[in-house]
């Protein structure tokens, strides 16, 4: 049951990220303000979400694609490392502001975005999948070394007549 509700977190919040200024409001502790082509500002405009992790501060993920980067410099430009990165991006398609989207164009761009998101929901659920057989596989193969094994004898012989 947690792991449904987490899912249904995750699919509300980053339905929220539709709007620049929820995005902008992620980047509070962005460490490129001034002087460089990666503003927060810039950033929630080319569609990222700040999700820094203690070991890398920088990581950004498109609240649309989920396409996460790092390794930013001061003269990277958010779009162009978007469109290189991610190219077929529901988001980087968009021609107008999404206030003036229709309906339906909306509920087709939410459609794409929940299947993106399931997606690797999903790849993410196997890969921990195969980590665990992996662990169990080699924690059966220690419990069962053949050399440590004694060997199989019959009780039953057959004497020759």
């Amino acid at each position: 049951m947690a792991k449904t509700s987490s899912l249904k977190t995750e699919l509300h919040a980053y339905s929220e990220m539709y709007s620049y200024e929820k995005r902008l409001q992620t980047f509070a502790d962005w460490p490129f303000r001034e002087d460089c082509l990666c503003t927060p500002e810039q950033m929630a405009k080319a569609g990222f979400v700040h999700c820094p992790s203690e070991n890398e501060p920088d990581v950004v993920s498109c609240f649309f694609c989920l396409k996460e980067l790092e390794g930013w410099e001061p003269q990277d430009d958010p779009w162009s490392e978007h469109v290189r990165r991610a190219a077929d991006c529901g988001f980087l398609g968009l021609n107008k502001d999404f206030g003036d989207l229709t309906v339906a164009e909306f509920f087709k761009l939410e459609q794409e975005r929940l299947c993106i998101l399931i997606r690797k929901t999903l790849q993410q659920k196997m890969a921990s999948f195969r980590d665990e057989v992996e662990l169990v596989r080699k924690n059966l193969e220690t419990l069962f070394d053949p050399k440590d094994q004694i060997p199989y004898q019959t009780s039953n012989k057959r004497e020759s007549a």
